[in-house]
């Protein structure tokens, strides 16, 4: 989703509000993920003292399978961002985001943002006790001959 910022940059306490989906078609091209669902953005954009802010949260379910048992599970995420938005910037800075002829990509900041939020490990439970090296038995069902 495009969204221009314009208005944004030149009138202070003008304010859009952001509403809509990332399909599922355009996240089955993110490797390593399977979403569940289309990851729903909601938020603004608003002019507050002459500085741009973009302010959003993200709502989405990922297909997970368990690090250590195995299991296969849904997980529901929600994740906050703020970021502030410039039109143009003098060398290289992370801090901002650079409105490239006045708009921003709101679908690539929030699929950026929200994968480097993901944890590196997905777990079915904290203590998932997995699977036993010998057998192959998940430990979170029962006990096995090979742990005695």
């Amino acid at each position: 989703m495009k969204i221009n910022l314009k208005q944004l940059f030149s009138i202070v306490g003008e304010s859009k509000t952001i509403n809509c989906e990332i399909g599922t078609e355009e996240l089955s091209d993110i490797r390593g993920y399977t979403f569940s669902s289309p990851v729903k953005v909601d938020g603004r954009v608003y002019n507050r003292a002459g500085v741009v802010y973009l302010e959003y949260s993200v709502d989405f379910t990922l297909n997970i399978i368990c690090d250590r048992c195995l299991k296969e599970l849904d997980r529901d995420y929600h994740f906050d961002f703020d970021h502030i938005v410039v039109p143009s910037i003098s060398g290289d800075n992370d801090d901002y985001i650079v409105a490239e002829g006045e708009s921003i990509e709101l679908n690539e900041i929030a699929l950026t943002d929200l994968l480097l939020q993901l944890p590196t490990k997905n777990l079915c439970k904290d203590d998932c006790k997995g699977l036993c090296m010998i057998c192959g038995c998940d430990l979170n069902e029962g006990q096995c001959d090979h742990l005695n």
